[in-house]
């Protein structure tokens, strides 16, 4: 270890990042202590790295970021998130000052008193990525709040108004990916309905997790993805080029959701618990002949309309990995069955039911019959004790059914995910 040169030891610190190991780590010798404040690239200040921070008071908090930080002349990726504690402003000021030179990754999920407008610290830098949490952010202003390289901004239990976070994005020019996670948006009221609008000429990524708004409207030329998670919508509108790459939502609700000019360039579907008017989406979805990933998770709220494997062989013939679930009734067996088309190309295939019995295993060996060239297949199931008491005969039919499907299909690896 003495050998080592004191760039590399820095380097191995760095990877550690957790400010405990670092300190720790730091201390085995001079050597140690000099790749520790000279080229220490990262640090994490994080109470699930180190049960003792809640031990501490909140001015030991202070004196142990302070001491650390400080020692520190290089940092590239600080991440400051220490639970609910109240900091004073004046040490976390000097915190971002002492580091806002060389910094590019930036979390800061803290609060302080009084009032510390991260913006004001951290602008006209070399700042790529910020994550941003648990304050409230109260104006923008484009003229002095410059991020020139931003990348990816992630505004995580923040409260910030629909003007602002437009702002943020001018004063972001090159911002390629933005995050809104249980974000407490302020909106105008036009016509009675609140509407979020953005515009970006640079955003790619578009990601929403825990909001609940009337309208969003996305004037975003090249948006490549979209991710909406444990949200309500009432209207999700983009307007773009056609270049949407990524469709994800989760567990979301959504009366209208409007893609502009198509989705024939879209490569990945996931959609899982969803509720959506679905004609128009299952119009736009079919158009994409590029697809290669597509999840349909259920329970799925459709209106009486359901993807069946026909469709799904004839309008995607580049699909790679499939995964499907439905609640097996008998009319729904027989409508996602309905055809004869293969899947050549996917290798990979994923079912689901909360139904564990034997049409649920005549369901998967229709699906086997389909996919010649698959690898792997995974079955996920859910089973409660009382369910397994009760329906054990039933189970044990699936286990035996399966069973002989693993006889006839040798080549293909099948994994079993109850929970």
């Amino acid at each position: 270890m003495d050998a080592l040169p004191v760039e590399v030891i820095g380097n191995i610190l760095s990877l550690l990042a957790a400010a405990r190991d670092v300190i720790i780590a730091s201390a085995t010798c001079r050597k140690w202590r000099e790749a520790a404040c000279r080229h220490l690239r990262a640090l994490r200040f994080c109470p699930d790295d180190w049960p003792v921070y809640h031990e501490l008071s909140t001015e030991q908090l202070e004196v142990l970021i302070t001491q650390t930080i400080l020692q520190t002349s290089c940092l590239h990726d600080l991440s400051l998130c220490v639970g609910d504690e109240e900091f004073s402003a004046a040490p976390v000021i000097a915190w971002l000052i002492s580091t806002r030179e060389s910094l590019r990754f930036l979390t800061y999920m803290i609060q302080a008193r009084p009032f510390v407008n991260l913006l004001d610290r951290c602008g006209r830098r070399k700042l790529e990525v910020l994550h941003i949490g648990n304050i409230t952010i109260p104006t923008v202003d484009p003229k002095i709040h410059k991020f020139p390289v931003l990348r990816s901004l992630t505004l995580n239990r923040v409260s910030i108004s629909a003007l602002d976070i437009k702002l943020l994005l001018v004063s972001c020019p090159k911002l390629e990916s933005l995050s809104l996670v249980n974000t407490s948006i302020s909106l105008p009221q036009t016509d009675g309905e609140a509407t979020l609008e953005l515009n970006s000429q640079s955003l790619k990524s578009f990601s929403l997790e825990a909001v609940s708004l009337d309208n969003i409207t996305l004037d975003v030329d090249n948006l490549e993805s979209i991710s909406l998670k444990d949200s309500t919508l009432e209207h999700f509108e983009v307007l773009s080029k056609g270049g949407l790459r990524v469709l994800k939502m989760d567990d979301v609700s959504i009366m209208q959701f409007d893609v502009g000019q198509g989705m024939e360039n879209l490569e990945v579907v996931d959609l899982s618990n969803f509720t959506v008017i679905w004609p128009h989406l299952y119009q736009k979805i079919s158009e994409a002949c590029k697809l290669r990933r597509l999840r349909l998770w259920g329970p799925v709220d459709v209106e009486d309309e359901v993807m069946d494997l026909e469709t799904i062989a004839l309008s995607f013939p580049q699909l790679t990995r499939l995964a499907l679930s439905y609640e097996l009734e008998d009319g729904i067996l027989q409508h996602a069955l309905k055809g004869s088309s293969f899947l050549e190309k996917v290798t990979v295939l994923e079912v689901g039911s909360t139904t564990i019995n034997e049409l649920f295993s005549q369901w998967i060996s229709a699906l086997l019959g389909r996919c010649p060239s698959l690898k792997r297949l995974v079955v996920h199931g859910h089973l409660s004790e009382a369910k397994v008491r009760e329906d054990y005969q039933k189970i044990a039919r699936f286990n035996s059914s399966v069973v002989d499907l693993m006889r006839k299909y040798v080549n293909v690896e099948i994994q079993f995910v109850f929970s």
